[in-house]
């Protein structure tokens, strides 16, 4: 009985977000009561790999954040490749809707974020940090809602999210590196033409794309640039199909492999070592500090009026319609999801600010934007979705289609 429930868990929908959620509620519990001395020991634990001279040390959080992020990255290097070439973003007519809205709920927040924080230059740097979307999350609490959901709706929030990946992939790779390594660069840039002819000779075998790509994390991580972004560049070269065996997918069959790894292993365990937030002597002025509080508004007012003005400003100008199957209110119970940054928002905090700022802990402001934002939209779309939504597909100018 107790393995059947076991099960059926973690075939629910909201498994994911779920774990993700009762790790991030493990580490602010341990960090808040004796056990904190344990935790503190564990995610600064030093690991080292030496091999030879060469010696790789850090501690157990950074090779949490380099290391086994890199796989997250990597995965979601995977799914942005199949959903662009036969996803739901091979179709152009059904990418500019959520490409738009992922463009406003990318920069209304960080706009937000600034309006905090524009009389400190050093505090500035964190204006990213509201930019991310957490679709493990957001689709966890979109599931909670069962068969009443339209498939329109999910397909629109997972392509927001897809597009956000990217946006963040790229604002890191800008914005968030430190002094490069030409030299390291340069090892990392050979092991380019090597995957390319590993999948132009059709290699469908993983373990030689593997070789390589960790060798390629390796000069990354000296580069300066953030090692995980090396999982994204070896994802594209994995091979969608094998040319021999058109039913063989080796992208689909290691993308089926990696993902409960990440959903219950690695994301949990990222939630648990980077949101152990000690509230330890914190007073009124490290709690309502403007990084947090621009966070926090960056995420629950920030992403829904951008992306509800992109959506606007697309059915204005008659560039797409509404999605057959779904609402304008709907589209604001997504665009209110699309608040819960949590997990790429923590990482790209821990980009920013690193975690030695003593007067705030931006922490702080992912986790109350996120919660409030997740909360409202659920209760957005909980009413929304008791009403009936007309079969005709109607954009916001009142043209049907």
């Amino acid at each position: 009985m107790a393995m059947r429930r076991i099960k059926a868990f973690f075939e629910l929908e909201a498994s994911g977000g779920i774990v993700l959620a009762l790790a991030a509620i493990a580490a602010m519990i341990i960090a808040n009561t004796p056990l904190n001395t344990w935790y503190a020991g564990f995610i600064h634990a030093p690991v080292a790999i030496q091999v030879g001279d060469f010696v790789l040390a850090k501690d157990a959080r950074h090779w949490i954040n380099d290391g086994l992020m890199a796989v997250f990255f990597f995965l979601v290097g995977l799914e942005l490749k199949r959903e662009v070439l036969i996803g739901e973003l091979s179709n152009i007519k059904q990418i500019i809707l959520p490409a738009a809205a992922a463009v406003g709920g990318m920069i209304a927040p960080a706009i937000v974020y600034l309006l905090f924080n524009y009389h400190e230059p050093q505090y500035m740097k964190g204006w990213a940090i509201p930019a991310a979307t957490d679709i493990a999350f957001a689709l966890g609490i979109l599931s909670l809602l069962g068969s009443r959901v339209p498939n329109a709706l999910k397909v629109f929030l997972v392509s927001i999210a897809i597009f956000d990946d990217i946006g963040a992939i790229v604002i890191i790779a800008l914005f968030y590196t430190s002094d490069l390594s030409m030299l390291s660069l340069a090892a990392a840039a050979i092991c380019l033409p090597i995957l390319y002819a590993l999948n132009r000779r059709n290699v469908t075998s993983i373990a030689p794309y593997l070789l390589v790509g960790i060798i390629m994390w390796l000069a990354v991580l000296q580069s300066g640039v953030h090692a995980t972004l090396a999982g994204v560049v070896l994802a594209l070269f994995i091979p969608l199909f094998d040319r021999t065996d058109p039913e063989h997918s080796p992208l689909e069959e290691l993308e089926h492999d990696l993902q409960d790894t990440v959903s219950y292993g690695i994301l949990p365990l990222f939630a648990f070592a980077n949101a152990g937030i000690s509230l330890k002597g914190a007073g009124f002025e490290e709690l309502f500090h403007s990084v947090p509080l621009g966070i926090a508004a960056g995420l629950f007012i920030g992403k829904q009026v951008g992306i509800m003005l992109m959506c606007w400003l697309i059915f204005k100008m008659g560039l797409s319609t509404m999605p057959r199957g779904m609402n304008f209110k709907q589209i604001y119970g997504a665009a209110l999801l699309c608040g819960v940054g949590f997990t790429m928002s923590l990482f790209i905090g821990g980009l920013a600010f690193g975690g030695d700022t003593p007067l705030f802990d931006e922490r702080l402001g992912i986790i109350m934007g996120s919660i409030v934002s997740g909360v409202a939209g659920y209760l957005m779309l909980k009413a929304t979705l008791k009403e009936e939504v007309s079969s005709p597909s109607v954009d916001l100018t009142g043209k049907t289609s």
